[in-house]
């Protein structure tokens, strides 16, 4: 389980709590209930204390489960998506999780931010670039995919909002993972919240990030160098043929 950190003032976070909140639909036999992760989240609930959470943890231990699952609730509520395309939608292999869900923080809720994850990108560049005016710069999806991303997220409006990102070093190089946390840090700074899952550990160093691992017992804080992540980069990165020659 995490550790708490001394008390904080929280009413400035457009997100300061999750929790599952079973409604008539509730399967208590569904797979994801088994993920230690979101069997926390359902005992004790999750409560976010800093404006950019990184979320980090090995294939299967329920990353994109919870943050889609956030996402989808979250968007749920909000009331400007007319103008304001925030996600590309579901897909069909998301759970019902979101719609057990209950999201606790500012109230009126905050209109900015988005839902990005790699798999639908494309999609949501091509809302995006139909809303936006006609005279404005290349469209998003005539640019490498790298680009796309970073000028999707720089281009925003000064708008207060939640950000969840799903594994954005799909579309990026390292200097691109550092200018994004460039951008990550003017957006927390502009009053936005992130939430962020990343097997980067480039995008994990982000300057004053909550770091949570999924591991098989929950989800626990973390400093950067204790993450197991960031060991096993170091260990790759010092002698390659270590690993390389048992394949």
């Amino acid at each position: 389980m995490r550790h708490s950190r001394e008390p904080t003032e929280l009413t400035s976070l457009p997100l300061i709590r999750v929790e599952l909140r079973q409604r008539a639909s509730f399967d208590p036999d569904a797979w994801y209930l088994d993920l230690p992760a979101i069997a926390e989240l359902r005992t004790v609930g999750l409560d976010f204390e800093a404006p950019i959470t990184v979320i980090v943890g090995e294939n299967g231990s329920g990353k994109s489960t919870l943050l889609e699952a956030i996402a989808g609730h979250w968007e749920s509520s909000l009331t400007g998506l007319e103008y304001h395309p925030w996600s590309a939608g579901t897909s069909p292999e998301d759970t019902d999780l979101r719609e057990h869900l209950q999201c606790i923080g500012a109230d009126p809720r905050p209109q900015g931010g988005c839902f990005l994850r790699a798999e639908a990108m494309h999609t949501a560049f091509s809302r995006a670039d139909t809303a936006r005016p006609r005279d404005t710069d290349q469209a998003l999806n005539q640019l490498s995919h790298g680009q796309s991303f970073l000028r999707y997220v720089g281009d925003r409006p000064i708008e207060q909002g939640l950000w969840v990102l799903d594994e954005p070093e799909a579309a990026l190089s390292f200097h691109a993972c550092l200018a994004l946390i460039a951008v990550l840090g003017e957006l927390a700074a502009e009053g936005s919240q992130v939430i962020m899952a990343t097997h980067s550990p480039v995008l994990a160093a982000c300057p004053g990030a909550d770091i949570w691992e999924l591991t098989e017992t929950g989800i626990d804080a973390r400093q950067w160098d204790e993450l197991d992540m960031v060991r096993n980069w170091r260990a790759f990165l010092d002698e390659p043929q270590r690993y390389l020659r048992h394949l």
